[in-house]
């Protein structure tokens, strides 16, 4: 018999029954059916009174088990027989059919009984029965399947989380996470010890209640520069030890998570001060010596090694006409230095590096009495103004750049660099400085960049110059709608979180003022989360298109070509 044929003959019973009876039935079933269960009454001679139709859904019994006046037993029996066994204890399967009649029927002449019996694989039934003073029962069946999924999966999780502090704890250097405040999420055992502190002094502050105010913002910058671009951070720093002894302390950061959930995590671990121990860092080298010096030259990443990959863009943005520019690097963070000399060995150029200013005065002088001319000079800022004067006396260009652009930006900036020189030679005006955000005079502006954070203003100011596009950035809503006004860009890249106005309102201030005339600029809407509200007020106040944070040539470049395809086409040219 069939499970809708079955509640029809239940449905059938109750229509047999006197009016108040059946709309008592039809009421406890409707609240049998709000409250998700099955719902049935016993007298002290263990009739059934009443049993919902919900009990259908649990066991595939026949509709007639149902009527009233039906004995306990004999509806015991006929979910017996129908071979659903409970799976909760060892022994039920095993049990004879008195026994386990017996067993079912002792409990539901307790006062109080509750059990969870695992019905096939997947499915958790609960069983609550209560005996009453008067020798009434009433058994209520729930299905809990839903509620035991999650609890397994929370145990689970539970265990991972537990595994991962474990492995955590048991690194032999510090760790530490933080949230997008730059708050304290998660610290290891190392870190504690480095710190002398515990884990509750530290999770839920910022460094500016564990450091001094100097060393916290130096953290900070670092911390917000990493959760802003995406960018690994990679910093060398010289410590002094509870002990006494200086090391030199590599730390990496890395941003983890999705847009608006996003964390730091921070590593730090002691640099060899032995240059034998280098393999830790996985890097090989092979020397050039001179007769009064050896230095370092085209480093390469041993098998296995995580090399960081420049973007696709990066092609075109060094032509093969650099390809075997002499370039000296002079830093002495070994971890910038071995990634800069590997982006310059990647490119073509022909590269080396020292590692202070005497190994520079050397090189120097030995390249100039050899005949060997360099391009450009690579200084670390951390080094002092003797390196810069060296250069000033051999007549070398000069870029200064921090370790983290020493590892990450080396690429845009020397790209920039002979950009310039290219177009000085040709006779064209060429900024001397580096000041990206408010220019007067700009002919023919290609790109309009509204953004009020300083690291993205960086990060928008290498990628144009890189690609060769003139622009100007605006660090508020309303510079914006100045600079458009006064230089009229092909194309402007709008944030949307601006002082003054925000992007959504210089926007339509924009759209209004274009109203009547020839010309539509298209602004594009730069986004930190894809939210789909945010994507709307930006389609709303007359935006293009939307693009994410970080950008990257790519994304610009994708940009730049599908709005600007002619104008892309003759710079090709």
């Amino acid at each position: 018999m069939s499970a809708g044929s079955e509640k029809a003959d239940a449905s059938s019973v109750s229509s047999e029954m006197p009016a108040d009876i059946s709309l008592q039935t039809a009421l406890f079933d409707a609240v049998c059916e709000s409250l998700g269960a099955a719902f049935i009454v016993y007298d002290k001679t263990d009739q059934m009174i009443f049993a919902s139709r919900q009990v259908l859904d649990f066991f595939p019994v026949s509709a007639t088990v149902l009527k009233p006046g039906t004995r306990l037993r004999d509806f015991l029996g006929a979910i017996y027989d129908t071979g659903i066994r409970t799976q909760s204890s060892g022994k039920q399967g095993s049990l004879s059919r008195e026994d386990w009649l017996s067993q079912k029927i002792a409990s539901h002449w307790r006062e109080r009984f509750e059990a969870v019996e695992r019905h096939g694989t997947d499915r958790w039934i609960r069983f609550g029965k209560r005996r009453l003073a008067s020798g009434y029962g009433v058994c209520v069946i729930q299905d809990i399947s839903e509620d035991k999924k999650r609890e397994e999966q929370w145990r689970s999780d539970l265990e991972r989380v537990q595994l991962t502090e474990d492995i955590l704890d048991n690194l032999p250097f510090p760790l530490f996470v933080k949230d997008r405040n730059l708050n304290y999420v998660a610290v290891n055992i190392a870190f504690c010890e480095k710190y002398q502190t515990t884990v509750d002094e530290v999770l839920g502050r910022k460094s500016a209640d564990l450091f001094s105010e100097e060393v916290a913002q130096r953290f900070e910058e670092s911390d917000r520069h990493v959760l802003d671009t995406g960018e690994m951070s990679v910093s060398r720093q010289r410590q002094v030890s509870r002990d006494g002894v200086e090391r030199d302390i590599v730390t990496r950061k890395h941003r983890i998570g999705k847009p608006g959930r996003y964390f730091l995590v921070s590593t730090m671990q002691d640099l060899p001060r032995d240059g034998a121990d280098l393999d830790e860092f996985r890097f090989a080298s092979s020397v050039m010596t001179s007769s009064k010096n050896s230095y370092r030259r085209a480093y390469v990443p041993m098998s296995g090694s995580g090399e960081r990959r420049e973007p696709a863009a990066m092609e075109a943005i060094v032509p093969e006409n650099f390809s075997g520019r002499k370039i000296l690097v002079v830093t002495s963070d070994v971890v910038a230095e071995a990634a800069a000399l590997r982006t310059l060995a990647k490119y073509g150029f022909e590269a080396c590096s020292v590692r202070g200013e005497d190994e520079q005065e050397h090189f120097l002088e030995i390249a100039s009495s050899s005949g060997i001319s360099l391009d450009l000079l690579v200084i670390d800022n951390q080094l002092g103004m003797r390196c810069l004067e060296l250069a000033e006396q051999y007549g070398i260009p000069v870029l200064v750049m921090d370790g983290f652009q020493l590892a990450n930006e080396l690429t845009f900036q020397i790209a920039r660099h002979f950009n310039r020189s290219n177009r000085g030679q040709l006779g064209e005006s060429i900024d001397t400085d580096w000041e990206f955000t408010t220019v007067e005079e700009v002919n023919a502006l290609d790109v309009l960049v509204a953004e009020d954070n300083d690291i993205n203003q960086i990060v928008f100011s290498q990628i144009l110059e890189g690609l060769g596009y003139r622009y100007l950035i605006a660090p508020s809503g309303d510079e914006a709608v100045r600079l458009w006004t006064e230089h009229r860009p092909k194309i402007i890249l709008m944030d949307i979180s601006l002082p003054g106005f925000n992007g959504f309102e210089a926007a339509r201030l924009i759209r209004q003022t274009e109203e009547g005339g020839s010309s539509r600029t298209p602004i594009i809407g730069v986004l930190t989360q894809a939210f789909e509200r945010d994507r709307a007020e930006c389609a709303k106040a007359g935006m293009d298109d939307v693009i994410m944070k970080p950008v990257s040539p790519d994304i610009l470049q994708g940009i730049f070509q599908k709005y600007l395809a002619e104008d892309v086409r003759q710079a090709a040219m």
